[in-house]
């Protein structure tokens, strides 16, 4: 695996941003945590883990109820340590009910390239399933896969 780390240029930047968004859909709690730091902080809507233990039962949580999970980030802007994002994701709930949930990510990294903190704020929109955007196989989104500004999100 390929070590980012601070101050980003653009390339590596973006090249984080991808690494998130590849390891998110994973949907792999524990190989997602590795990127945070043992003491990391978030805030994520209403929860506020911390750790990479609590990390990984969010996570676990997290895509235990949000099925179908396919995800697509983008860089917004970047300086030093820190890297903003914008992102949307596709899921359904265990009723069926198809949600698009959009959001932005602020991100703080270390020396060392872990992710340190994370600000997210997230809302949902029920969608339609003929609305959906994203229609590629569970796991990372193809590299000829478009983005969200190529989506029109």
């Amino acid at each position: 695996m390929v070590k980012l780390v601070p101050p980003f240029t653009l390339d590596t930047a973006i090249a984080k941003v991808r690494m998130a968004e590849d390891g998110w859909n994973s949907r792999d709690p524990q190989r997602v945590s590795l990127v945070y730091t043992p003491d990391t902080r978030w805030r994520n809507r209403t929860d506020f883990p911390a750790g990479r233990a609590e990390i990984v039962a969010f996570l676990t949580r997290k895509w235990a109820r949000e099925l179908d999970y396919r995800l697509i980030k983008e860089l917004w802007t970047f300086a030093d340590n820190r890297i903003a994002v914008r992102f949307a994701y596709e899921w359904h709930d265990d009723s069926g009910t198809w949600f698009r949930s959009y959001g932005n990510e602020n991100w703080e990294f270390d020396a060392e390239g872990l992710m340190q903190r994370r600000f997210a704020s997230i809302n949902d929109m029920p969608i339609a399933s003929a609305d959906r955007k994203f229609h590629w196989p569970l796991g990372r989104r193809p590299d000829d896969h478009p983005g969200l500004s190529d989506l029109g999100l």
